[in-house]
């Protein structure tokens, strides 16, 4: 089954005559086709994709007889055209991207098209939550392009190179295997700036004797890659090495604890027990773990907070982390798909202490 038919079922379901999608990436989820601008409408039986001049004849090679095709222009409105498609064929309950729309854009659909739009975007979300084989397959190849561009980037860290000449040298080495952008500005972070989770990268030098965390993905064919990796400078002390080893053992308890049907925050509790037992609890402050796929951040999660259980073909990454505030911190970083009897780890990459 199509993702476009499986949205038409959802939307069957739901007691929806239609469903406006205007994010780009709900537009390719259920036409495969990329584009920065446009609207797709779902019926219970069928779909149109508006687009402008720019991408009108892509979008009419790409569509194969699946959807119908229609440009929007000075004269015709997306707001129009979606008015068109469902006045004509009578269908007034529409379900809109209440979190991806705007208030103004939201109400200038909803008068555009002379209908109130029921907020119904977490259809299009629970779909995406649970991968197809053929997705997975794509976020494989995303996760081999940043493995490949992990193993090159070893050769390059050594004293004296800056963080934002490894977060450079890492667009590169992905983007020269495939790429198609970067999936997230890539976090590299050195001596006592490894401490902050999200820190941005500087001029601060790599230096002997300091951690530096590198947490990079990239986009291929639409999906996102992701990973982190903490990798030691000449030389390591006790301590580094200890939190090192608290952080893969969390990692690998959470990964164990991970398999369809299980809470998300059941994963999160398997690893954050690792952390707790060995007294840096207060320095592990995010979750286990997000879902990501057509987003760097999708939904269910393995965090704290999260009921839901996750679905089979949920990818998700496994990234614990303790962070001791202007000393050092260190996270390591994999993606898994939660599958009925365990999960799979995308990420290929080597996660024993790595000194260079």
């Amino acid at each position: 089954m199509t993702n476009l038919e499986k949205l038409q079922q959802a939307i069957a379901a739901s007691g929806l005559d239609a469903m406006l999608l205007v994010d780009p990436k709900n537009r390719f989820y259920v036409t495969g086709f990329q584009s920065s601008a446009g609207a797709v409408v779902v019926t219970q039986d069928d779909a149109w994709l508006f687009t402008d001049s720019r991408y009108i004849e892509a979008a009419e090679r790409a569509a194969g007889g699946r959807y119908h095709v229609g440009q929007n222009d000075r004269s015709h409105s997306l707001g129009g055209l979606v008015k068109d498609v469902l006045h004509t064929r009578d269908l007034t309950k529409l379900g809109g991207e209440e979190h991806s729309l705007s208030h103004e854009d939201y109400l200038s659909y909803e008068k555009a098209v002379g209908l109130s739009i029921f907020p119904a975007q977490q259809l299009v979300m629970d779909l995406r939550a649970a991968k197809s084989e053929a997705e997975i397959e794509t976020m494989r190849k995303a996760q081999d392009i940043t493995d490949a561009a992990f193993a090159e980037i070893l050769n390059f860290l050594r004293p004296g190179v800056t963080e934002q000449a490894v977060a450079a040298r890492l667009m590169y080495e992905m983007m020269k295997r495939g790429a198609q952008c970067m999936s997230f500005d890539p976090i590299v972070v050195t001596g006592a700036r490894s401490s902050m989770p999200h820190g941005v990268p500087g001029e601060m030098v790599l230096r002997e004797g300091d951690f530096v965390t590198m947490d990079f993905g990239c986009v291929y064919d639409g999906y996102c890659s992701d990973m982190t990796r903490t990798v030691a400078i000449r030389r390591t002390t006790e301590e580094m090495e200890r939190v090192y080893d608290t952080v893969l053992k969390a990692q690998l308890a959470g990964i164990a604890a991970a398999r369809a049907g299980v809470p998300g925050k059941n994963v999160d509790q398997a690893g954050r027990d690792v952390i707790e037992k060995a007294g840096y609890g207060t320095y592990f402050g995010h979750g286990f773990g997000h879902s990501l796929g057509l987003d760097i951040h999708e939904s269910p999660n393995a965090s704290p907070s999260e009921n839901r259980e996750m679905p089979e073909g949920c990818v998700c990454s496994a990234e614990p982390g303790i962070y001791l505030p202007g000393r050092f911190g260190v996270r390591i970083e994999d993606v898994i798909v939660f599958g009925a009897d365990g999960c799979e780890i995308l990420t290929k990459s080597p996660k024993e202490l790595i000194i260079v």
